[in-house]
């Protein structure tokens, strides 16, 4: 489908700016327009896009058993695997020289996250069994960690990171996704 991407500043001036403020209320990113709606929430964005556009495909029937798995994951991406993540960038972000213990409590929260994946993922190619939204939002959490809170001691979860990786949608999406890390070194 047709889509439009607005490649905006993440410097605290423009989001914090009037105009952003009216898109996000918190100032943050991303933000979906599609028609008269607006939406700031992207784990929201993507349920969204799914029920309006996708035609069944990417998650299972709701009411399902198979469903509620996949609203699970997908909610334990967003909601509390990549938390600590954006918790790191933050707090990097707002003090220089970093305050240590925080971040490694950060990084030990996202060592809890790898593992519930590595152990989810053992004896299965994608989160629920086939391929749906709930692997793109882990995926990106995998992404981040990889980048920010290494967990290569969990080889399900760092292989399921790369199957994603190679997917053709992750390659339009990132190209070489391995380069580029956000981590400090």
């Amino acid at each position: 489908m047709p889509l439009q991407i607005e490649t905006v500043s993440f410097s605290p001036d423009f989001r914090l700016s009037e105009e952003w403020l009216k898109k996000n209320p918190v100032g943050k990113v991303p933000v979906l327009e599609d028609g008269d709606l607006m939406m700031f929430e992207s784990g929201a964005m993507i349920q969204y896009i799914l029920d309006r556009y996708a035609h069944g495909r990417l998650q299972p029937p709701p009411g399902t058993p198979e469903h509620a798995i996949y609203l699970q994951w997908s909610w334990f991406a967003e909601a509390t695997f990549a938390r600590p993540l954006g918790e790191i960038v933050n707090h990097r972000r707002n003090f220089d020289p970093e305050i240590m213990e925080v971040v490694q409590e950060m990084k030990n929260r996202v060592e809890l996250c790898v593992s519930a994946v590595n152990d989810a993922i053992r004896d299965k190619e994608f989160i629920t069994g086939e391929f749906t939204a709930a692997d793109i939002m882990l995926g990106y959490s995998l992404m981040l960690c990889t980048r920010l809170a290494p967990a290569d001691k969990y080889p399900d979860a760092m292989r399921y990171w790369e199957r994603l990786g190679e997917r053709p949608g992750a390659q339009k999406a990132f190209g070489d996704i391995s380069t580029g890390p956000l981590a400090r070194k």
